[in-house]
């Protein structure tokens, strides 16, 4: 049977908003978030390189790379930022090839699906109590699919229709509670990877 481990170290990288940081917190976990940003709420957060973290141990990363470059929603840009799109694929890579026995890199719709390989599973923000669409993919390594927690009427696309100004990239990026919740619950259950042998 599954069980919280209270010792399970988990790292969110490139979150500033610290809504999945705490959603672990929330149920006992070790976590905590890193970005170049400053973190939006008081909490365990590295701002800086996520090369500074990586270095250390952790048994979960959770990662939401920049999109700008990749989503297929810009793709009449991409021949204008070639170099700006290579930098973006390298920093997406070294997310998936971390050394952690358990990943979930999250983007929208993007070239990673050809670039590197489609993703385990796209999630919308409606399975998990908001009612609204933003189609996220999902590329996993040690973790089961996300389960619906609620499924609720309404598909509005409200990401789509955020209104321009210098903080619409930031209210377009952060993670919905909902989804945040979805993760802690049924990621932060999974126990600790131990070596053989020890209790």
């Amino acid at each position: 049977m599954n069980q919280y481990d209270p010792h399970m170290k988990v790292l969110v990288a490139c979150e500033f908003s610290g809504i999945v940081r705490d959603a672990f917190i929330a149920k006992g976990r070790n976590a905590m978030s890193c970005d170049l940003l400053s973190t939006e709420k008081p909490g365990p957060h590295y701002q800086g390189d996520i090369d500074d973290m990586l270095c250390y141990s952790w048994d979960l990363i959770i990662a939401h790379p920049p999109c700008t470059h990749l989503a297929v929603s810009g793709a009449r840009w991409f021949k204008d930022k070639q170099q700006e799109q290579k930098e973006a694929i390298e920093f997406f890579m070294k997310l998936v090839n971390a050394d952690a026995p358990k990943i979930c890199v999250e983007n929208p719709i993007s070239i990673m699906s050809t670039v590197y390989r489609r993703p385990d599973q796209i999630i919308q923000p409606w399975w998990f109590g908001h009612g609204e669409t933003k189609a996220t993919c999902l590329w996993l390594k040690g973790l089961p699919k996300l389960v619906p927690t609620t499924i609720v009427e309404g598909r509005e696309p409200r990401v789509h229709y955020e209104s321009p100004g210098k903080n619409r990239w930031k209210n377009r990026s952060r993670t919905l509670q909902g989804i945040a919740e979805a993760m802690a619950e049924q990621w932060g259950m999974l126990k600790e990877l131990r070596q053989a042998g020890e209790p």
